[in-house]
């Protein structure tokens, strides 16, 4: 079985983090989005990983996956030039995955289970052509949904409706037994223009395609996901990821108090400072006199004198002054 992470996109939701860097490599509890999402499928027997990569900074997606990850499984990076939707991006990797078995992963979710209880869901359901991960939410039409008939087949998918047939919304994992029939789907989308919401080629409609050709999709329910394409959740991931990892440690002074569960880099000073609960902090960042609460904090970053809660604080950013709330990017000088 292959796995493809599609991890094109621009990110224009997390700006201004994603200015200098792609929406996968912004880092939350002691790690890129991205290395979360690999170290989960190094938990499951799948052997090689594509990744789907685009823009003028998808080298650092590149040296990041090779640098940690080359001895966990195979991997192999494709080009999307053109940013034309989910659909599109999984079909850039038609040359080296149809034929396989496919388990497809978005570049920019994160889930409370790990990889592996999707995959035994999935083989633990009637032979099906395909399955979706699938959760109960409250407001449908912001999702993907899906609707099942008695037998738990899917009979529709729908892109974000105005009128949902379901409560059901995809939760951005699948697992693909026939991937000849999704690329042939993707194939048609392409060629023919068959763009779907937001003017992109969607993977949804593929799989609505798939369908009325005659294959068989079902889904598996999955617990809590994360959206890490936006602050607000990005900072709730942070959260559930510490509760979940063994607090780090760093060089700190005994004037400090760091109240777990925390992140720390290495090379991280911390002086006359309260850090935590909640708070990831990178590598060679030097927080002084401050209190810093539910927060991330990029590499090389200078905190000095502020009380942050709720904040994302880019690599190379100096802030001086009495803020609560922030969101800076990289590069950032910020002194109130």
């Amino acid at each position: 079985m292959k796995a493809i992470i599609p991890a094109a996109g621009q990110g224009t939701r997390l700006y201004p983090q994603t200015h200098t860097k792609p929406k996968a490599m912004v880092r939350l509890a002691g790690r890129p989005i991205l290395g979360h999402i690999l170290q989960s499928i190094a938990n499951t027997h799948i052997d090689e990983v594509i990744i789907i990569v685009g823009g003028a900074m998808k080298n650092q997606i590149v040296e990041y996956a090779e640098d940690e990850f080359t001895g966990e499984f195979e991997l192999e990076f494709v080009e999307q030039t053109q940013a034309e939707g989910l659909g599109h991006s999984i079909y850039q990797a038609e040359s080296i995955a149809r034929g396989d078995e496919l388990f497809i992963a978005l570049g920019d979710m994160l889930f409370e289970n790990g990889y592996d209880t999707f995959l035994e869901a999935h083989d633990a359901l009637p032979e099906t052509d395909g399955s979706i991960g699938v959760k109960r939410v409250e407001e449908p039409s912001h999702y993907g949904v899906v609707e099942k008939n008695g037998d738990g087949e899917i009979t529709q998918l729908v892109e974000k409706p105005d009128d949902p047939p379901s409560n059901f919304a995809i939760s951005g994992v699948y697992v693909v037994e026939d991937s000849d029939a999704l690329f042939d789907a993707l194939e048609q989308l392409v060629r023919n223009g068959n763009r779907g919401a937001g003017d992109e080629y969607q993977l949804t409609d593929a799989l609505q395609r798939m369908i009325e050709g005659g294959s068989s999709l079902r889904t598996f329910e999955v617990e809590e996901w994360y959206d890490c394409g936006r602050p607000d959740t990005l900072l709730e991931a942070n959260r559930v990821l510490l509760e979940r990892n063994e607090s780090h440690s760093s060089d700190r002074t005994d004037s400090s108090v760091v109240i777990p569960p925390v992140d720390i880099g290495s090379d991280v000073s911390i002086e006359s400072s309260v850090v935590g609960p909640y708070v990831s902090i990178d590598d060679k960042t030097t927080i002084k006199q401050s209190i810093v609460t539910d927060s991330i904090v990029g590499q090389d970053a200078t905190l000095e004198g502020v009380n942050l809660q709720e904040s994302i604080v880019g690599s190379n950013a100096e802030v001086d002054g009495e803020p609560n709330h922030l969101n800076i990017g990289d590069n950032s000088s910020i002194s109130l």
